[in-house]
């Protein structure tokens, strides 16, 4: 049988570590496979676009377990009511190929993006940073907010975006959220100028010029999170030139993220070698460190098993049977077949 964690069972396990506990056990297992880099298969994801967005899947797989995620990222849906991005995933058992695991992952998939920016914080922000700019309160902007006040003691967001409504369903969010304290500003450049992280995380389809040099001051760690596939970018390009840049895998953050806009030879630094402490992050407090995340298949694998795991520990989701239990391996034909063993069948009309 295939444990099942639909939305429901999700929200039983989050109540039961709180939303802030929740980042921080997804972000220590997602680092402790970033520290496993070696023995996990990777590729980039496989993406199918239109001039409405685009549906993904992303495999990863170590020598045990072979996860996969099915996203989409459609801007116009809001207008239908519907989620910008919505996913789902599985597990399975790389022995046999017997599914183990099968979730939802639009809820889940905003906390393990929200611990994967926090993860790279904590490695490249300067320890002392205590302000964060958010550009752009769409879907992702509370889970980041609470992961950076968390993890990295944030302590005052200053948050814009172009919809003001989308800027108070963030005030009002966490108001109640412990010490954090949310500032709406009138402009992006308000919002980055002075912090000491920067987080951009809008959601339109082009290749938009969200921040600049002008706004960025020396020291700054910037978590571009928004730009994510070929065409959509965030960060003008003389501030990429000037910063320290780390991805998560780089043949997909060549094709989809902000560095699309640069030169194939231009040096990057991988984030899994600093988190195994293999390479320093920043060098010193003034240069300009860059996460130019797009989400890759590795964190979700994460997120699935560190979603079984919960879900085992609490006792929570149900089994379901996806796959046939056969008495027989090679008779698939018996699951036909009524119990005097003839075919089911229906007489033509």
């Amino acid at each position: 049988m295939t444990q099942f964690i639909d939305v429901a069972a999700v929200r039983r396990l989050v109540d039961r570590v709180g939303v802030a506990g929740f980042i921080k056990g997804m972000a220590a297992a997602m680092q402790d496979d970033f520290c496993r880099w070696d023995v996990f298969d990777k590729c980039p994801r496989v993406a199918s676009h239109s001039e409405l967005g685009v549906i993904e899947l992303m495999p990863a797989a170590d020598a045990t377990r072979y996860a996969f995620k099915y996203v989409n990222g459609h801007p116009a849906n809001t207008t239908k009511r519907l989620s910008t991005v919505m996913a789902f995933g599985a597990l399975a058992d790389v022995e046999t190929g017997y599914p183990t695991l099968i979730a939802e992952l639009t809820l889940t998939t905003a906390f393990r993006t929200a611990a994967a920016s926090a993860m790279a914080a904590k490695a490249l922000a300067r320890p002392d940073s205590r302000t964060m700019g958010m550009i752009g309160c769409g879907s992702q902007s509370e889970f980041q907010a609470i992961a950076f006040h968390t993890m990295l003691g944030i302590e005052t967001i200053r948050a814009y975006d172009i919809d003001a409504e989308a800027m108070q369903k963030l005030k009002r969010n966490l108001q109640y959220f412990g010490s954090l304290k949310i500032e709406l500003v009138a402009s992006a450049a308000d919002a980055a100028l002075g912090a000491d992280i920067v987080t951009t995380c809008t959601a339109d389809k082009t290749r938009a010029t969200i921040l600049t040099t002008d706004m960025v001051s020396p020291g700054t760690h910037v978590n571009g999170v928004g730009g994510d596939c070929p065409g959509k970018t965030e960060l003008h390009v003389d501030l990429l030139r000037q910063s320290k840049i780390f991805v998560e895998y780089e043949p997909q953050t060549r094709i989809e993220g902000d560095i699309q806009q640069l030169p194939g030879d231009h040096k990057v630094y991988d984030l899994w070698r600093v988190l195994s402490g293999l390479e320093v992050g920043r060098d010193n407090d003034r240069q300009i460190t860059i996460f130019d995340s797009v989400g890759f298949a590795l964190e979700d694998f994460t997120a699935l098993r560190y979603l079984g795991e919960l879900a085992s520990q609490f006792n929570e989701g149900e089994t379901i049977e996806l796959i046939p239990e056969l008495n027989d391996p090679k008779n698939l034909f018996e699951l036909v077949l009524d119990s005097s063993g003839i075919a089911h069948s229906r007489k033509a009309a």
